[in-house]
């Protein structure tokens, strides 16, 4: 993984859970035939929470230089896509359902280095 998505990753694992996101997980997709080398997935207990969230990983990552080339939502989900980093917000019913981790469970997790994981 380049350290320039390291640094992404980390800090918007560390972002999301300071804005009480939930079990947060990070998926090493280069393996996949897809274009982003990272899933991070997490869990916000309702809407509201998934909004705000999504406003503050919008805005610290701007900081940063990074912004998403594309950005969707739908009740329960939204994604962001910075390229080689794709953030999944879901609420735990969407979460459930979809169960990306079991979908892509052949993919490695990466460890976050996050100071408190919710």
């Amino acid at each position: 993984m380049r350290t320039q998505t390291e640094e992404l990753l980390n800090h918007a694992a560390n972002i999301i859970a300071e804005k009480l996101g939930q079990d947060l997980v990070a998926l090493d997709m280069s393996n996949q035939q897809l274009l982003s080398d990272v899933f991070l997935i997490a869990t916000a207990s309702n809407e509201r929470l998934l909004a705000a969230i999504c406003d503050e990983l919008l805005e610290q990552t701007a900081v940063m230089g990074e912004k998403p080339v594309r950005m969707e939502k739908s009740s329960g989900w939204i994604l962001l896509d910075y390229v080689d980093l794709v953030i999944h917000l879901q609420t735990q019913e969407i979460r459930n359902y979809y169960a990306l981790e079991r979908l892509w469970n052949d993919s490695p997790r990466i460890e976050l280095a996050v100071s408190t994981l919710r």
